[in-house]
């Protein structure tokens, strides 16, 4: 009994370590801003990244809950009225890329990835 409690402890240390790991990888991605204004647009409506791996940061400046979403990307998330989030993409092929707001569709964006230099 004493050698299992000793390796789920272990199995636990494990686990938190890399728990500790994932979100400073991420903040450590270029970093790029898309707002949802109260207005019902996103600010940029046309968000330019270098091709590779990259994060977008979600503000949801609104009063009502919002969704960024691109079928392309195979990309979805939903964020609460006021709440910052954020996705990470990596792509590899340049080109423009759609992103709309599900919950309200006709707001619509681009994602344009550009070559890597």
């Amino acid at each position: 009994m004493n050698r299992l409690l000793r390796v789920a402890a272990a199995l636990l240390i494990g686990l938190a370590g890399l728990a500790g790991t994932a979100p400073a990888q991420a903040d450590e991605l270029p970093t790029f801003t898309l707002r949802f204004k109260p207005d019902g647009t996103f600010e940029p409506a046309t968000l330019e990244v270098p091709a590779g791996r990259f994060k977008i940061e979600l503000i949801n400046e609104s009063n009502e809950p919002v969704e960024f979403e691109s079928i392309p990307l195979r990309k979805e998330k939903v964020l609460g009225p006021g709440v910052k989030s954020f996705v990470v993409i990596t792509i590899s092929r340049p080109g423009e890329y759609p992103f709309f707001d599900d919950f309200h569709q006709s707001v619509k964006g681009t994602l344009v990835v550009k070559p890597k230099e």
